[in-house]
């Protein structure tokens, strides 16, 4: 109960976000279209700001929130997004172009596990930012890693899933496959011999990686 309410009082500290952000807030929670947490977010943008990345991958669009949210935070940023959903992909260009920041973020359509050429071509990036399927983390990190400029990070959304990674028994029989493969992932990453990985328990649970 304590920490809802300091997540409260701190959601209510945050600043009005642009309309459009907003607008895509509410068609996310009305459509169930999972967006990373506010808190989550903002402790991204922050870092991003203190880092000044010239460009940034996004692996996973959805509908395009948060690399708005990335590009309106960093102005001066390229930002490269690849989302393999045909629906949403449209929606995300439909509020990228509504919000004026087509020329600042290239969309690509196609399975971020395929699609590592295309994305090879756009190369270096300075920062990484994860938050596609869950259950090919490890996968995403291996293809994209050796695109990072030499002193680049990566962050990884939804690692500790709903608290549900530190639970010993879940029903669910796919929900229990999916917090496995997060946990062995997070294991994995805390003992990549190339990063420096630190987990912050805010939104959904983010991991940072910076290389060594």
């Amino acid at each position: 109960m304590e920490g809802d309410k300091l997540h409260g009082y701190i959601e209510q500290l945050l600043p009005e976000r642009p309309p459009i952000l907003a607008e895509m807030e509410q068609f996310a929670k009305k459509n169930n279209v999972p967006i990373m947490e506010s808190l989550g977010i903002e402790a991204m943008l922050q870092l991003l700001r203190i880092e000044g990345p010239k460009s940034i991958l996004e692996v996973g669009t959805a509908i395009g929130y948060s690399a708005l949210r990335m590009a309106f935070a960093l102005p001066e940023t390229k930002i490269v997004s690849i989302e393999r959903d045909a629906e949403r992909f449209a929606l995300a260009e439909k509020y990228i172009k509504k919000a004026g920041k087509d020329s600042q973020i290239t969309l690509i359509k196609g399975d971020a596990l395929e699609a590592r050429d295309e994305i090879k071509a756009l190369r270096p990036y300075d920062a990484i930012f994860i938050d596609a399927a869950k259950g090919q983390y490890q996968r995403f990190f291996d293809i994209y890693s050796p695109f990072l400029s030499e002193k680049g990070l990566i962050i990884t959304d939804n690692v500790l899933f709903k608290g549900l990674v530190c639970e010993t028994e879940i029903e669910n029989k796919r929900i229990r496959s999916l917090v496995k493969k997060i946990d062995q992932f997070n294991r994995w990453l805390m003992g990549h011999p190339d990063f420096h990985t630190v987990i912050l328990p805010v939104g959904d649970g983010i991991a940072i990686s910076k290389k060594r």
